[in-house]
């Protein structure tokens, strides 16, 4: 008997959501964090966000991209509070909507690079780095598989306990 995977449940008997979900979700948000932190430079709000997006157009087609991670987020929450019911059928396609917003990411760090004349710059780098990572981590996590069948697990019983 394997019980390695017990820290993955939380006191009611079900799987907490994977620490690596929540960072490659504040990953493709990122537009949105550097957004955020940019709010609280008092003296000139532009400056962060010209730092790590120089061009305006990077940074708004970053806050679109993002705006889909924060709509996976709150998927996440509301699996954690098992409500609404109506929410199951878009959380059982949360693996593969990640895959997609990865690829559009992807596709926004070509662009960028293409803004940089594929001028190599560490944090190029580092962005394709952490897609590839998050995209292997997505097919092969065992703890992020148990995790999105947990929900559908638990309908499947609700349905059996109902008698239909």
């Amino acid at each position: 008997m394997n019980f390695g995977h017990i820290n993955w449940i939380d006191d009611n008997g079900h799987f907490k959501p994977p620490i690596m979900l929540y960072l490659i979700l504040a990953f493709i948000a990122r537009g949105w964090c550097v957004f955020i932190a940019s709010l609280t430079q008092a003296s000139d709000r532009a400056a962060l966000v010209a730092l790590i997006y120089p061009q305006k157009s990077d940074f708004l087609l970053a806050l679109a991209a993002g705006a889909g991670a924060l709509i996976l987020y709150a998927l996440v929450i509301a699996e954690r509070k098992r409500a609404p019911r109506w929410v199951r059928p878009v959380f059982n396609q949360l693996k593969w909507l990640l895959v997609l917003l990865l690829m559009i990411d992807g596709g926004l760090l070509l662009q960028r690079l293409i803004h940089n004349h594929f001028l190599y710059t560490w944090h190029f780098g580092l962005d394709a780095l952490f897609l590839f990572w998050s995209l292997l981590y997505i097919a092969s996590s065992k703890h992020l598989s148990y995790y999105l069948n947990d929900w559908r697990n638990d309908a499947n019983m609700t349905h059996i306990d109902s008698g239909k």
